[in-house]
């Protein structure tokens, strides 16, 4: 067992590698080509930075797969199976559509037409759902057209999940990361536990979708110096939903029935292996949540379901009062116990530990969900000794602006040497995602 864990993790660890190094050059070359565009209403950064991060990823998926062609016991995933290729070619198609879209910002109906386009490339090259396990029924075979049709829809529901939850610094990288981990838990033990060959290729591209987020998060996470881009969220979405599709409809589920003594009995006894029926969903539960309930929203105002707003899960979490890092943090904790909630169950569904665990863990999330709602307010009398987070919003708001008319009635800040006016450490607008200074609430 520890020879292909020491692969997958040399697998894993060339991808980061290679996604981090080529991040810096990526982002000079993004500033030089001008790929930063201007501030918009549903923005939370404050200036302009650069993008096209999916290069740099892009980059670090084909590194992957390169490495993995020449291990050992990696190598057999390629000879045996054409799935690989199939994603590295939807992969590039995607990615290509991203990096037009980063620089000159591409009709969302186009952008759509590319997905189901790269979708359809990877199911022309047998990347595609067989059949399905249905508890209490058994297995059910699709024709090659419903086969086709609910690939095609998975891949586009799945990247559009992502690029819609891409609305904070490490956001998408980190659900993605976290949702990757799961799935390479759970693809692993179907392959290495079972035996079963067909899981390889899944658990591969969970392995190097695990690498490309590592490798981008450190460029990205709070304050960001480069964004993915929708050549990046559309690309980790995309290898996210092949990951799914060759676990969920290339797994033969007769061969899972020999460990449970019939298939019929296998789907309604041991429902726990036939989780990647669910896993796909559960693993990206909120971004798919947050597409849905920006769809219901947008329809339900009138406006197009793809026209952009301010009203997603992240936007609602600032509203609330939550910083922008903790925002992004209580968005992990949700992704992850939702994913390992799943994996978890999957390997020890009788156990009520794991379901009293969820549930525990649930009650901690509604808790730092709610947080800002219980800060203690001190009492007026003793506003003067305590922050000003702990103070009444009114009194706090008319200090704050108090202290704003101080700072600016004095003389102008002196210039630099190059004769660069002095910028003042702090202020919004000497970096997007440095700049420190007071958040208007979101309406």
């Amino acid at each position: 067992m520890g020879q292909p864990v020491r692969e997958y993790l040399l697998t894993l660890c060339v991808t980061a590698a290679v996604t981090y190094l080529l991040t810096g050059p990526v982002r000079k070359f993004a500033i030089a080509v001008g790929a930063m565009p201007a501030i918009r209403a549903r923005d939370v950064h404050r200036e302009p930075t650069p993008r096209l991060g999916g290069i740099a990823m892009f980059g670090g998926l084909c590194a992957g797969l390169l490495v993995a062609d020449h291990l050992p016991n990696l190598n057999g995933v390629f000879e045996l199976s054409n799935e690989p290729r199939a994603l590295l070619s939807g992969a590039a198609l995607i990615w290509l559509v991203g990096v037009l879209d980063d620089k000159f910002e591409i009709d969302a109906l186009i952008k759509l037409g590319a997905q189901m386009i790269s979708a359809g490339v990877m199911v022309m090259q047998g990347l595609t759902i067989l059949f399905i396990p249905v508890p209490g029924v058994g297995t059910v075979s699709l024709t090659q057209w419903q086969g086709n049709l609910l690939t095609v829809a998975l891949v586009v529901i799945t990247i559009n999940a992502v690029n819609f939850v891409d609305g904070l610094d490490g956001l998408a990288a980190g659900l993605v990361c976290i949702a990757a981990a799961a799935f390479f838990l759970y693809s692993y033990r179907i392959w290495y536990g079972y035996a079963i060959e067909a899981a390889a290729p899944a658990t591969l591209f969970a392995a190097i979708l695990m690498g490309m987020c590592i490798g981008f998060l450190p460029h990205n996470m709070h304050p960001a110096r480069i964004f993915m881009g929708d050549s990046g969220s559309m690309l980790i979405g995309l290898v996210l939903a092949a990951s799914a599709i060759s676990i969920t409809g290339q797994v033969d589920p007769d061969a899972l029935a020999l460990f449970a003594g019939g298939e019929r009995n296998a789907t309604h006894a041991m429902l726990p292996v036939f989780i990647p029926l669910l896993l796909p969903l559960t693993i990206i539960a909120v971004p798919v949540a947050d597409l849905v309930l920006a769809i219901v929203r947008r329809t339900w105002n009138g406006q197009s379901p793809f026209a952009a707003d301010r009203g997603h899960l992240h936007h609602r979490l600032l509203e609330i009062g939550h910083s922008h890092s903790r925002a992004v943090l209580i968005m992990y904790f949700w992704s992850a116990l939702i994913a390992f909630g799943a994996v978890a169950y999957s390997v020890s569904s009788a156990s009520m530990w794991i379901v009293l665990a969820i549930v525990a863990l649930s009650a901690v999330g509604l808790v730092l969900l709610l947080l800002p709602r219980f800060t203690p307010r001190a009492p007026r009398w003793a506003e003067g000794l305590v922050p000003p987070r702990y103070r009444h919003s009114e009194r706090a708001a008319e200090a704050a602006a108090e202290a704003a008319v101080q700072d600016t009635s004095g003389e102008e800040p002196e210039p630099a040497p190059d004769g660069a006016p002095k910028v003042v450490a702090g202020v919004s607008g000497v970096n997007g995602a440095t700049a420190v200074g007071p958040r208007s609430r979101l309406r």
